[in-house]
């Protein structure tokens, strides 16, 4: 089956133009707001198809996802791979697991996304699964944007090199163009 992801974003209104200020607290052109994307099971289900066939031969024990943007997706590879999904979030602008969930020492744990930018809410994510003893084995999402340091396998449906700019060089700034935050973090 051949899937194009980028006409499935587009096709979804996923893929957006324009200004925007992103949670890292950078400027871009575009946005990839994936939960237009997840409002459709099916084209959720075909995009996240290309990910889990990417971790196919990856041994891992279960999927977490960092609130927001990863539940949706760790529960879609969690389907598709028969595994156990969950997902940590913020409490007090720090990233925990909670609702009872619980992770043993040693478990092999594949983090979700939906966009991987700069890899801050994985990066969280890694440090409370360490924290508690598990190994993790690599990222998968959506969306790459092909900005992030991690020194973790991404595995992706796409990767997308969208420009983002400091807020102090944003060429959209710098023409009087007003931005707006579509994302789900706090930026402080």
């Amino acid at each position: 089956m051949n899937i194009n992801v980028l006409d499935i974003l587009k096709e979804s209104g996923a893929l957006l133009e324009g200004h925007f200020l992103l949670s890292s607290g950078r400027h871009s052109n575009r946005y990839c707001q994936c939960a237009k994307l997840l409002q459709y099971p099916d084209k959720s289900a075909k995009v996240l198809s290309i990910v889990t066939q990417k971790i196919k031969d990856i041994p891992f024990d279960i999927v977490v996802g960092p609130a927001m943007g990863g539940i949706i997706v760790a529960y879609e590879v969690g389907r598709q791979t028969g595994k156990p999904a969950i997902f940590t979030e913020r409490v007090d602008g720090k990233m925990e697991l909670r609702r009872g969930f619980e992770i043993t020492k040693g478990q092999k744990v594949l983090i979700t996304e939906d966009v991987v930018t700069t890899g801050k809410s994985s990066l969280e994510t890694i440090e409370v699964l360490k924290g508690l003893g598990a190994e993790v084995v690599g990222i998968c999402c959506i969306v790459d944007r092909g900005s992030s340091t991690i020194d973790y396998p991404i595995y992706s449906a796409i990767k997308l090199d969208i420009e983002s700019y400091d807020p102090t060089e944003c060429p959209l700034c710098k023409s009087g163009s007003p931005y707006i935050k579509p994302g789900s973090r706090n930026i402080k």
